[in-house]
């Protein structure tokens, strides 16, 4: 199992915690699991050097604080293993110009300032998404529908190698996350919460501060009815919230229905604000406590870099050799 998330902000948000983070932990128990910090692929957008640097530690202890166990999982960051982007250019090489072109996320993200100004990197980052998944033999991979594409790609590339030059990879299929909670901005629920599309009000960070968390969950956009269920053309703002408690609390929906009948919005925000603010802090005071020590947070990257590269180094010296390199002497 293989998955990654990048390192573009100085918090991960409270989306990212319950669609990604939990269910990699859980995934501990029952894959032989390898997660990265994807640093080369953040570069496919311009960054601050020193931001960069600073984000990927913060998000990295933020893996290990909410409970990936360097023991059980392999966590790195991509740019230490160099084999990622190595097979990201032999994978170029058998991609068509057309092919990429198609990839949804690009047009999306190139529309927000013209494919003129978009870089080469961004047009080829699924590629490099391909050669993530690949260096590891992976069999699995977590994916939502947002990404369904860049993996048809991934099973694309690695079947079109291994007819061209004989078997090599293994073909990696979708690993669709149960019951995964789709978390929508907190003023305008009509969009995913996304640091690239939402504003500050609209999103729960990891790391923030629990009186900031209080203020806006109260301040979350909901209706005039004040009746606390679920309807998602009718009551979007108030289904999200929902969502968030019950994934946060372990209650169905239905059941928290039943107990805010009739309690209003008020009193129903005000105790999610308690429910959010306490399943943050130990995931905060544990990454607070991690960058307070980067010398050992670099280690820990380090011994899991070293892990991956002694699954990536393989995988990539039989591609050298299926394509022809000349053996370095």
């Amino acid at each position: 199992m293989f998955s990654g998330i990048q390192p573009t902000a100085d918090s991960f948000h409270i989306g990212n915690y319950l669609g990604a983070l939990r269910q990699w932990v859980a995934l501990q128990e029952t894959h032989d699991t390898v997660y990265c910090v994807v640093d080369l692929h953040a570069i496919t957008v311009p960054q601050q050097p020193a931001d960069l640097r600073r984000r990927t530690r913060v998000a990295a202890a933020q893996l290990f604080a909410a409970g990936l166990d360097p023991d059980r999982s392999i966590v790195f960051v991509q740019s230490h293993v160099p084999e990622h982007a190595e097979l990201a250019w032999v994978l170029s090489c058998i991609t068509g110009f057309g092919e990429a072109s198609r990839m949804v996320q690009f047009k999306d993200k190139s529309a927000k300032s013209g494919a003129e100004a978009a870089s080469v990197g961004l047009f080829t980052y699924p590629i490099l998404q391909a050669a993530d998944i690949l260096l590891y033999d992976t069999d699995q991979v977590p994916v939502g529908e947002d990404q369904r594409q860049h993996l048809e790609l991934t099973r694309d590339l690695a079947q079109r190698f291994n007819h061209r030059f004989g078997q090599t990879f293994v073909v990696p299929g979708p690993y669709i996350l149960p019951d995964v909670a789709k978390i929508t901005d907190l003023q305008d629920p009509s969009i995913k919460m996304s640091k690239s599309a939402s504003a500050p009000q609209g999103i729960i960070d990891v790391l923030e501060d629990p009186g900031s968390v209080r203020r806006k969950i109260m301040r979350a956009v909901t209706d005039t009815d004040g009746e606390v269920r679920a309807d998602e053309e009718a009551k979007p703002g108030v289904t999200n919230l929902l969502r968030i408690y019950s994934a946060l609390a372990g209650v169905p929906v239905a059941e928290l229905e039943t107990r805010y009948a009739g309690a209003g919005y008020g009193t129903f925000k005000k105790e999610l604000a308690e429910i959010v603010v306490d399943a943050l802090a130990p995931v905060r005071e544990r990454t607070e406590k991690l960058l307070a020590n980067e010398t050992e947070l670099d280690r820990m990257l380090a011994t899991g870099a070293a892990k991956a590269h002694a699954l990536a180094g393989p995988t990539f010296a039989r591609v050298r050799d299926k394509v022809g390199f000349l053996p370095a002497s």
